[in-house]
C-alpha cells in the first residue's frame, strides 16, 4: 500500500481528503504543521506528499523547500488562489503540480494516481548518452563525476530529451511527457522547468549552454 503525507492546517480538509484517497487504497499521514510534517518525512517511508500551501508558523513553500534539500518525492501543492504566479512559484522551488481549491475529487485522484504510477514503473537503471548518465532508480543526472537530483518533472523532461537526442520536443510533446493526464497546466509550464533545469545544471558546473538547446518556434532539445 502507498502512503500519502497529507500536510494542511484544517483538519476538516486533511479528513475529507483522506475520505477521497482511503477508497483507493492510499494509507494517508495527516499532519496540520509544516514543521511536524518535516519530521514525519524523515521518519516514515512516503511516496507522495500533498501540501497546501497557506499555513501558519512556516507556509507551504518553505515546506517545499525544505523538502527538495533532502527528497525527491513527488508533491502536489494545495492553494486558494489561482494567480498563475503561485504555479510558477511552485515549480521554481521544485513541485511538481499543483491544484485549485476548491478541488474536483475525480481530478484529485486522476493525479495523485499519474504521479505515483511514473514514480513505481519499471525502467532500465541507467540511461546513458556521451558523458551523461541518467539514473532511473535515483532520479538523478550524472556528469563528469558530478551528480545532480532530479525532481519527478525534471526527470521524466530529461528522460525524454536524452532518449531522443537531436529530436525537437515541442512543448505540447514535453507537456504530455511529464503530465499525461487530461489538465489545463499552462504551456508556459514547460519553460519554468527548463529554466529550473538549466540553473540548477548550471549551478552544478553541467555545461547546459552545450546540450540543453532552444529551439526557436518549436521547443527544447538535446544535442
Amino acid at each position: 500500500m502507498q502512503t500519502i503525507l497529507l500536510i494542511d492546517d484544517e483538519q476538516r480538509l486533511l479528513d475529507l481528503v483522506e475520505l477521497f484517497l482511503s477508497p483507493c487504497g492510499y494509507n494517508c499521514i495527516k499532519e496540520t504543521s509544516g514543521i511536524n510534517a518535516l519530521q514525519t518525512l524523515k521518519k516514515e517511508e512516503v511516496d507522495l506528499v500533498l501540501l497546501d500551501v497557506m499555513m501558519p508558523e512556516i507556509d507551504g513553500w518553505e515546506v517545499c523547500k525544505a523538502i527538495r534539500e533532502f527528497s525527491s518525492i513527488p508533491i502536489i501543492m494545495l492553494t486558494a488562489r489561482i494567480d498563475k504566479s503561485d504555479l510558477v512559484k511552485g515549480l521554481n522551488i521544485g513541485a511538481d503540480d499543483y491544484i485549485t481549491k476548491p478541488f474536483d475529487e475525480r481530478e484529485l485522484i486522476a493525479r495523485v494516481n499519474a504521479l505515483l504510477r511514473r514514480t513505481s514503473e519499471t525502467y532500465n537503471t541507467t540511461i546513458t548518452y556521451n558523458d551523461f548518465v541518467l539514473d532511473t532508480e535515483m532520479y538523478s543526472l550524472q556528469y563528469n563525476n558530478q551528480t545532480v537530483q532530479l525532481t519527478l518533472k525534471e526527470f521524466y523532461i530529461i528522460k525524454a530529451l536524452i532518449s531522443r537526442p537531436t529530436k525537437a520536443y515541442t512543448r505540447e510533446e514535453l507537456l504530455q511527457v511529464a503530465w499525461e493526464y487530461e489538465s489545463d497546466i499552462d504551456i508556459r509550464t514547460v519553460d519554468s522547468h527548463i529554466r529550473n533545469l538549466r540553473e540548477k545544471l548550471r549551478k552544478s558546473g553541467f555545461p547546459t549552454d552545450r546540450f540543453l538547446n532552444t529551439v526557436w518556434g518549436i521547443g527544447y532539445r538535446w544535442i
